[in-house]
């Protein structure tokens, strides 16, 4: 391992894709514990801020972890999606594709609090106004890999479950439409990027200026009436969307064009 000092490429630039590249190649594998800063700039011959511009980096892309008085580690999970949160009416429960053993929810808050903007937009409320909220962490193998806030009406849940920190013995949708009477027919998914805020960079154990993926889910009713707001947040680098969907057969013309259908 070694940085070229007449290439175009930044050292600090070098030493990321070397490192990078290791991971890739499985060499240094989730959960494995790098060379101290000091040991890398020892390692490639260069100064110890030219090392730790390259962590710096891999940290950015979400490869990296640092425990504060413990060091820098390769992270372990990269969390891929599928159809945002369709899969928690299905037979999955959940937004994601893996197995849902690997994965862990631990609330965090319930209680009342004032709805912030997107969320009052979305129920068609006053932003401010006073609604039930549950706010949870998400893990796997023992790493925070995303935060979320549910909200609901406070008045349609009032004295139910869903006002309590007991984890639910079935699916919250499933929950809200017994307690709502209510009945989930629509949802809407809403994604979008932007930097996390404090408390969530540091409960993501990611920095400030690492990007977010955010999904904002509205599930309806059979008229449209919002029944619950859910806010997902995950850290950007480390988390994959995909779509697999059928790409619709070409649709046959008459060989004399389409008029003739017509004639």
């Amino acid at each position: 391992m070694s940085v070229n000092p007449g290439a175009t490429e930044w050292p600090h630039r070098q030493i990321a894709d070397q490192i990078r590249a290791k991971i890739q190649a499985g060499d240094w594998g989730p959960g494995e514990k790098l060379p101290s800063i000091p040991d890398i700039g020892h390692i490639y011959g260069v100064a110890k801020q030219t090392a730790q511009r390259a962590i710096d980096q891999l940290r950015i892309e979400g490869l990296l972890i640092t425990r504060p008085g413990s060091g820098t580690y390769v992270r372990g999970v990269r969390r891929r999606l599928a159809r945002l949160a369709r899969g928690r009416y299905g037979t999955t429960r959940g937004y994601h594709t893996d197995p849902g053993a690997r994965y862990r929810q631990r609330l965090t808050l319930v209680g009342r609090a004032p709805a912030p903007h997107e969320v009052a937009a979305a129920f068609g409320v006053a932003e401010g106004t006073e609604l039930l909220v549950r706010r949870a962490v998400i893990t796997s193998q023992e790493q925070v890999v995303e935060v979320s806030a549910t909200w609901l009406r406070a008045s349609e849940v009032a004295g139910s479950a869903l006002e309590g920190l007991a984890p639910l013995t079935r699916p919250l949708y499933q929950e809200v439409e017994e307690v709502t009477g209510r009945q989930y027919v629509y949802a809407t998914d809403q994604l979008s990027a932007r930097l996390p805020h404090r408390d969530e960079a540091e409960t993501l154990q990611i920095r400030a200026d690492t990007p977010v993926l955010t999904l904002l889910h509205i599930g309806y009713d059979g008229q449209r009436h919002p029944i619950e707001v859910t806010q997902s947040t995950w850290p950007g680098p480390t988390t994959l969307l995909t779509d697999d969907y059928k790409v619709p057969s070409p649709r046959h013309e008459p060989e004399d064009g389409p008029d003739l259908a017509l004639a």
